[in-house]
């Protein structure tokens, strides 16, 4: 029997949601689209761009770090909240950055967009855990598609204005009125009390009491994913479970080839193949396109194939598309290759995430270290494939991220649904939550 239709407070929460995650990608690829012009007004070599990068990977290592303890405290809504406005403030500041040629400002730019994102990607991901669970259905990787879709919107613009030779503080400038005109349309359909420990009643530790089913229970449902079969490994630390490690991993190697694209992909295009500097941003709008695609096409493929066939698939689709790009010597099959790296990377990071959440008690917990063993490619991937890129061109300092993307191919059946027994005894069964993983239903 289909699952009832979703409550219009759940179907506004998920079109917040939609808008939450599209934000921080639109004002991104802002950024990144024009890196080419920045680069050139800061004056800055390979390296010296790579320090400005890691503005960016600390803010978000940052709030990372604190967004799973404030979710926990306060709930869901006000962690979002003051992420959107860090994301807001931070294409103000690096407007101002430019317009001063100053590295430094950008840098805070940087950092302020890189915590902002932090913040509200932990929070509207455990949002976003609890929808799915309401829909009974895969919902995570189309709302990390409205992300992709964010970075197609802000490519295009910033393809356009590069090529209308707007400048950069004037093209941010504008930007800033458009995210912040859709940050109010969100506002309102955040629903509060989402996530908070003290929302679920005593002993309610496997999702099964009174706040489980209605969205409005916080953790209770969300500190158990697994629901009963997740007893058996209730009481386990998340950064003690071996599953867990292992999906960070894959973790790791995803955020870091989807980063390496968003940081370095216009310049490896103009100083690693020639190109212009508008057909170089167009590049990356190609590859945030097929991002975007790949992530709203792709719940089906994961509801036939499964999990672990994707993730393992995308991660190979991934170094085909690094391998090209790294070694082929014509722009015109780079820069198709990058659709390849696109495509592949489309659903690393929300099914990873997916496993990370059903691989145990507390959601939210496993979430926010999944998402900091992400956060640590970040936060090294700027500086270290800047020096590489200096020292031997940003086509060879993309060889390590092809490397990795095997590793996660190779991990990937480690995301699978975790097994136990059934409470009666019995042959094994999946423990999983409802919708939460799209694999094999």
């Amino acid at each position: 029997m289909p699952p009832p239709p979703p409550a219009p407070a759940v179907r506004r929460h998920r079109l917040s949601l939609q808008l939450c995650f599209a934000i921080p990608g639109l004002a991104l690829a802002t950024w990144v689209t024009r890196t080419p012009d920045v680069r050139d007004r800061l004056g800055a070599s390979t390296a010296e761009m790579g320090l400005v990068l890691s503005g960016m990977a600390v803010g978000s290592m940052l709030g990372i770090l604190v967004a799973g303890a404030l979710v926990a405290r306060f709930a869901t809504r006000p962690v979002v909240v003051a992420g959107m406005c860090a994301v807001l403030a931070s294409v103000a500041v690096t407007a101002l950055g430019a317009a001063a040629a100053s590295a430094p400002l950008v840098a805070c730019g940087l950092f302020l967009i890189g915590a902002g994102t932090g913040l509200s990607e932990v929070a509207s991901n455990v949002d976003g855990a609890v929808v799915e669970r309401e829909y009974g259905r895969p919902v995570l990787p189309a709302l990390h598609g409205c992300y992709s879709l964010g970075t197609v919107i802000g490519a295009v613009l910033g393809v356009a204005g590069a090529a209308a030779g707007l400048p950069v503080p004037w093209h941010l400038a504008a930007v800033l009125l458009l995210v912040t005109g859709l940050f109010g349309r969100a506002l309102p359909g955040l629903r509060p009390g989402l996530g908070r420990e003290d929302g679920a009643p005593a002993g309610d530790a496997d999702g099964t009491g009174d706040g489980a089913g209605d969205g409005t229970g916080g953790v209770g449902e969300l500190r158990a994913p697994g629901g009963r079969g997740s007893r058996s490994h209730r009481g386990r630390r998340p950064h003690r479970d071996p599953k867990l490690l292992l999906i960070g991993g894959v973790v790791f190697a995803v955020t870091l080839a989807e980063g390496a694209a968003t940081d370095w992909l216009p310049l490896l295009m103009v100083d690693g193949h020639d190109m212009p500097a508008g057909l170089g941003s167009a590049v990356y709008a190609g590859f945030a396109a097929t991002m975007a695609v790949g992530r709203f096409a792709g719940g089906p493929v994961v509801t036939r194939l499964g999990r672990p066939a994707v993730l393992g698939g995308g991660a190979l689709l991934t170094a085909a598309g690094i391998a090209l790009v790294s070694f082929a010597n014509s722009p015109a099959a780079a820069g198709c290759a990058v659709l390849l790296w696109g495509l592949g990377t489309a659903l690393g990071f929300p099914l990873a995430l997916s496993a990370a959440g059903e691989s145990g008690p507390d959601t939210t917990a496993r979430i926010a270290l999944t998402s900091r063993i992400g956060y640590v490619a970040l936060l090294a991937g700027p500086p270290l494939l800047g020096l590489l890129g200096e020292r031997h061109g940003l086509r060879a300092a993309m060889v390590p991220v092809l490397l990795l993307a095997l590793a996660a191919a190779a991990l990937s059946p480690a995301t699978g649904p975790r097994r136990a027994p059934r409470p009666g005894g019995g042959l094994p069964d999946e423990a999983r939550p409802s919708g939460a993983d799209g694999a094999g239903r």
